[in-house]
């Protein structure tokens, strides 16, 4: 009798895994990812399609190895996917999808890496279509689209921005900040910028109120209050 030999699979490392992203290197490196962050889900807030993430994890390959120099983006996106919360990206647990969009705030100590061996990174292995990166202290700013499996850089529309065909968002600097921009240009807003927007509008119909208001009284015409 001829015995088969045992099959084995796989082995994955265990799922739920933490993210193990270093800090954030200064505030102002912070600011901007939570101001890129929060507009997006602001703008996006009645799509359920996608997710974003800041300083990351993003696990893509079964071995783990701690020696491995590629850590997560500082942030990054992933299309036709569910939202919901998340511990880190896990490419074996997210039917393989990898980000769709991603972009490097660049420092001092990391920018070598994310226009060198990160950039190789999300070209050749994570087919990434969209690259970015900004230096929020020198202002440098870069995008790349994947074509032909190879990083072209974009070319700036007269304002200086850049395209993302994925995300159908302009990116462009405003004061020393990165923003997204409208394809029709308007600037996305962080959810506080569109509260005090909306209070600045209710502010200005209530004094335009209270002008008509009294012109009314000065023609002898009095309103009834409610």
């Amino acid at each position: 009798m001829v015995q088969s030999s045992p099959t084995h699979s796989p082995t994955y490392p265990p799922t739920d895994l933490l993210s193990n992203e270093p800090p954030l290197e200064t505030y102002r490196h912070l600011r901007q990812l939570i101001v890129l962050l929060t507009s997006l889900e602001r703008l996006w807030q009645n799509r359920q399609d996608f997710f974003a993430g800041g300083n990351l994890s993003i696990y893509y390959s079964i071995r783990q190895l701690k020696s491995e120099d590629v850590r997560g983006p500082d942030f990054f996106v992933v299309l036709n996917t569910e939202r919901k919360e998340r511990k880190s990206w896990t490419v074996w647990e997210e039917e393989g999808k990898y980000p769709n969009f991603i972009l490097e705030i660049l420092s001092e100590s990391t920018a070598k890496n994310d226009r060198g061996l990160k950039k190789q990174l999300y070209q050749d292995v994570f087919r990434t279509p969209n690259y970015f990166w900004f230096d929020p202290y020198t202002l440098e700013f870069a995008g790349f689209k994947l074509n032909y499996r190879i990083y072209e850089p974009l070319i700036p529309n007269d304002q200086g921005w850049l395209w993302s065909d994925e995300l159908q968002l302009y990116l462009g600097i405003v004061g020393e900040q990165l923003r997204f921009f409208t394809p029709e240009g308007q600037l996305v807003p962080t959810p506080e910028e569109a509260e005090a927007e909306e209070r600045r509008r209710a502010n200005a119909a209530e004094a335009k109120v209270k002008l008509l208001q009294q012109k009314l009284r000065e023609l002898g015409i009095e309103i009834e209050q409610e």
